[in-house]
């Protein structure tokens, strides 16, 4: 019997993973970009940032157990509902911010390729979807 898989490890199969769908077919996918543009952007707006790695640069971590917290009910909430793109929107988010506490090199390069795909859904949603005030 092999030992069980640390929390580390489990955390970077889990991003990889989530790469790879986003490689195969997320990034193509509008509703899905949607949301985490969506819901990107209302993180971003409460802390009066451009951009979802500027939101994580001035986080304390008081918003970060926060954040953390609202995206696993929330996410929890849609995935039972059967809002499956939603969840996966919010699972995003909360990878990206557990990815920058994390030390590991390929877990980094992973952080970095999805903040990418988090700060250009929020271009897309501000630009298309948001409404103007």
């Amino acid at each position: 019997m092999s030992a069980p898989i640390d929390r580390q490890a489990e955390f970077k199969q889990r991003l990889a993973a989530v790469l790879e769908d986003l490689k195969v077919s997320g990034v193509e996918d509008g509703e899905a970009m949607f949301f985490l543009g969506n819901f990107a952007t209302r993180v971003c707006d409460s802390v009066k940032k451009v951009g979802w790695t500027d939101v994580k640069n001035v986080i304390t971590t008081a918003d970060y157990d926060r954040l953390l917290k609202e995206f696993e009910t929330e996410g929890n909430r849609l995935y039972r509902e059967g809002n499956l793109k939603a969840a996966y929107a919010l699972q995003a988010l909360a990878m990206s911010l557990v990815a920058r506490t994390q030390a590991d090199p390929q877990v980094k390069s992973g952080e970095v390729l999805l903040d990418i795909v988090i700060d250009t859904a929020i271009g897309n949603y501000r630009k298309h979807a948001k409404p103007k005030n």
